[in-house]
């Protein structure tokens, strides 16, 4: 009898492969990061908007975000390692290489930066690389350290529609300091029910995420709650200053309203469900809050 092969199919190792690249990059989230400068670029180009600036804008964004969380996956490997939902990651699992893992990193970092200043503008590629930096050098280390990380990582995290901003107009102005304001706040009620939702795990690594530091306390969620407070007068701003029209901002503080009776939830409940509804909230909030405006500018 002839011995059944063993060799893996080589269309199984390069799709283990692509889907090892995936998880470097986190490719959700950097999804989300390019899906939020486009929002940018749009509202500040509006009908006039380029297909071509977009592409490299989405295409250079992408990169530059995969390469920031692939230096994030390096720092962190042996802490990854320590938690259920980072522990299959290719860096802690070892199916990956630290050199391999910086050799990727590096090229998506210098690919992404030049695309962004050569093609777009090099403002543009400019804060790209203060983002990437500030993420990796200042905000990846402290979550060991402070409860303040999140703050720390609010900074780099708001630059998205910034950048989209940017590529367009190649300066920043109000309408872009008002976009990179709402996503500054979102993040502290994004980031702190995940954080409450994760927080045992978290723990396992010594990540101190949750801003009491002290594990899930009403303290905890009271924060959470007066952040979302804030998305709502921020919502009124766009149509003050005139960048929408009142239908729009309504809508836009009608989010913000639905937003904060969430995180309310969670301060007056303090459970699990209620974490999860104000997590999966933050994850609507935005992206609804960024098309709103979006479609006010096209529709003007």
């Amino acid at each position: 009898m002839q011995e059944k092969s063993l060799a893996i199919p080589v269309s199984a190792t390069l799709y283990n492969r692509f889907q090892d690249y995936l998880l470097l990059t986190k490719f959700r989230l950097s999804s989300l990061v390019v899906f939020s400068a486009s929002m940018g670029y749009i509202i500040a180009a509006g009908t006039h908007f380029s297909w071509a600036i977009l592409f490299a804008l989405m295409t250079g964004g992408f990169l530059v975000t995969g390469a920031s969380n692939a230096f994030n996956q390096i720092i962190e490997r042996d802490l990854d390692a320590l938690m259920v939902r980072t522990a299959n990651r290719p860096l802690p699992s070892g199916r990956m290489s630290i050199p391999e893992g910086l050799f990727s990193a590096f090229a998506m970092m210098i690919a992404g930066v030049l695309i962004l200043w050569l093609i777009i503008n090099p403002l543009c590629g400019l804060l790209s690389l203060i983002s990437l930096i500030l993420y990796t050098l200042i905000y990846t280390p402290s979550k060991r350290f402070t409860s303040f990380s999140v703050l720390f990582g609010a900074f780099p995290g708001a630059f998205p529609p910034l950048l989209g901003w940017v590529a367009e107009k190649n300066a920043i102005g109000p309408e872009a300091l008002l976009l990179y304001g709402i996503q500054f706040i979102w993040q502290f009620p994004h980031f702190w029910a995940i954080a409450w939702v994760l927080n045992d795990d978290y723990l396992k690594a010594g990540f101190r995420m949750l801003p009491s530091g002290e594990g899930r306390t009403k303290n905890d969620a009271f924060q959470a709650l007066a952040y979302t407070i804030c998305l709502i007068p921020l919502g009124m701003l766009p149509q003050f200053f005139g960048f929408t029209g009142i239908l729009s901002s309504a809508l836009m503080v009608a989010c913000g309203c639905l937003f904060t009776v969430q995180a309310l939830r969670l301060y007056t409940r303090l459970d699990m469900k209620s974490a999860r509804h104000l997590m999966f909230g933050s994850f609507i909030y935005l992206p609804v809050v960024q098309m709103i405006w979006m479609l006010d500018k096209l529709l003007q």
